[in-house]
């Protein structure tokens, strides 16, 4: 007499959000289970696996569904059926369907059944699954552009859907955002160390991260994180949505000037190539005095006897001519030499201009004017439908046209003082403006660092001929 041994099987529970129209995962894990008991299965809670809130289109989004794969293919072998609830539970890809059923049948000897779709055995019920395949794809790629559609219909509605900004949260039914006052806090501290302070992204989010704070999902602040807070034009309320903006209702705390002059600011700034970061140096002067044997930085040892820079190379044996200065007759020389400029009055600098794509502000005020004239254009609608009377039309439009006249002379003054090039007395104007800054013990090393960066593109220290050669740049 023989005994057949009962098959083990696996159970993959997945629900893309609470709010779809399908069964609850306790549902789909109490009709596995009452399956395995009318087919004679074994199932262990070892091998249910679970996800929540997790969209079908892809795996590899999927963490328990590739677990699951992986322990199909372990040499343990451990179940024989991978149960579902639907096909469409499995994958709302056909083609990862197709390979990833395959895979299982071909190499794992594993098949894949839907409790509530059976199939029939042979080439009939292998079409049957491809045509259910191709449904629940279909279903998928179609409830992707209704949400799509939705979501643009509410966003022409001027409708709030997007993940609000750090600093608000959602009010609900394409509301506005309401500030959340804890978080703002942080976003406050951010506009005041870069726009009052000059801090720079990185140093911001170093600080934010020592004070314990972690942006909107728990993570910690980075550079890319407080820039794209910097430019966020929510805080001064224009909204943005997939291609869309409308003039928000939000409550701001932030003007357009404040964010305009921000914008400017940070597109103004420029770096010469090769040039580091002072967030990211050990002194100021790090990264800007270079080596005439080989072009090396000279890297700052902080001894506490002297202080000095040494060339990188040399120090990893790579030149023999030792190239070495101390922190304190570096910083005389540069000093040194912006005092030369100033009481000579004459100064040899290289103008490098900016390139169209360097300054957003220009497409700030040009994206303005086209709000605008859209504007223009609803007060004549509202005038010729009768909504607006003749005088509520002459005061808007006037009030309209003032506002295009000022943003095209904006626009105007900043594209011709892009087109100009820099006269010495500006320059001299900058040179005067970092003497100060460097001269102050008071100010920290890092503002001195980004004021010397403004107007030095590097420095050579000449040590054979005991000389420092510093060059200019304007930008």
């Amino acid at each position: 007499m023989s005994l057949t041994m009962q098959k083990e099987a696996a159970l993959y529970v997945r629900v893309s959000t609470d709010k779809q129209d399908e069964l609850s995962p306790d549902a789909q894990i109490r009709l596995g289970k009452e399956y395995c008991q009318k087919n004679d299965l074994h199932l262990s809670n070892e091998y249910i696996y679970q996800e929540h809130g997790i969209s079908g289109r892809n795996a590899d989004k999927r963490p328990q569904f590739l677990k699951m794969i992986a322990d199909a293919k372990s040499p343990e072998h451990p179940f024989d059926t991978i149960l579902v609830w639907k096909f469409s539970r499995f994958a709302r890809n056909q083609e990862e369907s197709i390979v990833y059923k395959s895979l299982l049948r071909k190499q794992c000897n594993v098949d894949v059944v839907s409790i509530s779709e059976p199939l029939i055995d042979g080439p009939f019920g292998s079409l049957i699954e491809r045509i259910i395949e191709w449904m629940d794809e279909y279903y998928s790629i179609r409830l992707s552009g209704e949400v799509i559609r939705g979501m643009t219909e509410k966003a022409l509605r001027e409708g709030y859907q997007m993940t609000p900004p750090l600093g608000y949260q959602a009010a609900g039914n394409g509301r506005p955002f309401i500030i959340d006052e804890d978080n703002y806090k942080i976003v406050s501290a951010i506009f005041h160390m870069y726009d009052s302070q000059r801090l720079e992204p990185t140093t911001i989010a170093r600080k934010l991260n020592q004070m314990g704070h972690r942006t909107r999902r728990g993570n910690l602040f980075e550079k890319r994180t407080i820039v794209m807070i910097l430019r966020n034009p929510f805080y001064y309320g224009l909204v943005r949505w997939n291609g869309h903006e409308f003039t928000g209702t939000h409550e701001t705390r932030l003007s357009k000037e404040q964010y305009d002059a921000r914008i400017q600011y940070m597109d103004s700034i420029f770096r010469p190539i090769g040039q580091h970061s002072v967030s990211a140096c050990r002194h100021w002067l790090s990264g800007m005095v270079k080596c005439p044997v080989c072009g090396a930085n000279l890297s700052f040892n902080p001894s506490q006897k002297c202080p000095f820079f040494q060339c990188y190379n040399y120090s990893k044996g790579k030149h023999e001519q030792s190239i070495s200065i101390s922190e304190k007759k570096l910083t005389a020389g540069i000093l040194e030499s912006l005092s030369n400029i100033l009481n000579t009055q004459k100064i040899t600098y290289r103008y490098i201009p900016q390139k169209p794509e360097d300054t957003g502000l220009a497409a700030s005020y040009e994206k303005e004017l086209e709000r605008l004239a859209v504007r223009k254009e609803r007060v004549r609608q509202a005038y010729e439908t009768g909504i607006d009377t003749l005088e509520e039309y002459r005061e808007n439009k006037q009030r309209l046209a003032k506002e295009q006249a000022a943003l095209k002379a904006q626009l105007e003054k900043l594209r011709e003082a892009q087109s100009k090039n820099p006269s010495d007395e500006l320059m001299l104007k900058k040179v005067q403006s970092v003497y100060g800054i460097l001269s102050d013990p008071d100010i920290p090393y890092e503002t001195k660092g980004q004021a010397l960066r403004s107007i030095v593109e590097k420095a050579v220290y000449d040590k054979p001929h005991k000389k420092l050669l510093v060059y200019y740049y304007f930008s």
